[in-house]
């Protein structure tokens, strides 16, 4: 494997914290910001990140709060989708990123959607050339987030490596197929020893605090209609987060109204699609080679 093809774990200061971010690829090549979700890390797009390092500069931060990120000092003023866009503004000054194109996954893609559009961090407007949306859009499923807030909110310890691993298998089974290795790698680089030596998933749990002291932060069609640029929104087909009706309002504002929009719904997964397979690939490529022509 090539040196580009190898991860380079990095840390940058950004809004007064330590934030972790993996970098792939060729660090004069064209960037490629890679955001996970909501209670994940920035590991989980290894397998895209390897792909796409033949020909990209690949981020992929760890959120405050997630990895081996900084825990907030003000879970109820930091932990929401304003100051995760904040770090995302600093990390790309800290990384001299003139311009990039965005991934997110899930939560982001709603840190992507505020940063794209310019109203949060006016610094950032026109400096992301594309914008993937994994699995979200400017709305969310009501009850798909009362299921999330359950399970992120008290995660759960475990004896072995073999039950977390198992537990992670039930929770995210909705990302589709996994390969056992992949299974392994999710679960061993988001994993963290209790003081009693139990293991935990990878975050603060208090980063749930996002939903009970910012009523509606992910209801962003503010900036959604504000997008001008290219979008992608790759839907697993069964999501219970991104719901047919929500889809159909997207074509009509914002960037689908303005006839940049694409929609995608990816077979065989829920939320949110891994981005872990050749299909996947594809989709990511294709549309990365479009959005860079019309730069």
């Amino acid at each position: 494997m090539s040196t580009s093809c190898t991860p380079r774990s990095r840390y940058a200061t950004c809004a007064g914290y330590e934030i972790h971010y993996t970098e792939w690829g060729d660090p004069q090549a064209p960037v490629v910001i890679a955001w996970h979700g909501l209670a994940r890390t920035g590991r989980d797009m290894d397998p895209l990140a390897q792909h796409l390092a033949g020909r990209w500069r690949v981020i992929c931060p760890d959120t405050l709060g997630r990895g081996l990120s900084q825990w907030s000092a003000w879970p109820d003023q930091e932990y929401c989708l304003a100051f995760y866009a904040r770090l995302a503004a600093e990390l790309f000054e800290r990384l001299d990123i003139g311009q990039a194109h965005w991934i997110g996954t899930s939560m982001g893609g709603a840190i992507g959607t505020l940063c794209a559009a310019g109203l949060a961090e006016p610094q950032l407007a026109g400096r992301i050339r594309s914008l993937l949306l994994n699995d979200n859009a400017p709305q969310l499923a009501e009850a798909a987030l009362a299921r999330i807030r359950a399970y992120a909110g008290q995660p759960p310890s475990f004896a072995t490596m073999a039950e977390l691993e198992a537990f992670f298998r039930q929770v995210y089974a909705p990302y589709g197929w996994l390969s056992d290795a992949q299974w392994q790698h999710l679960t061993e680089t988001s994993a963290r020893r209790l003081p009693d030596g139990r293991l935990t998933p990878h975050y603060d749990p208090a980063m749930v605090r996002q939903f009970t002291a910012h009523d509606d932060d992910y209801l962003i069609w503010q900036h959604y209609d504000a997008l001008a640029l290219p979008v992608l929104l790759l839907r697993g087909v069964d999501s219970d987060l991104v719901l047919p009706g929500t889809v159909a309002e997207m074509r009509t504002r914002g960037p689908g109204a303005r006839g940049l929009l694409e929609v995608v719904e990816v077979p065989g997964c829920g939320h949110a699609p891994a981005l872990n397979v050749p299909q996947h690939y594809a989709l990511v490529d294709a549309f990365l080679a479009k959005a860079s022509q019309k730069a």
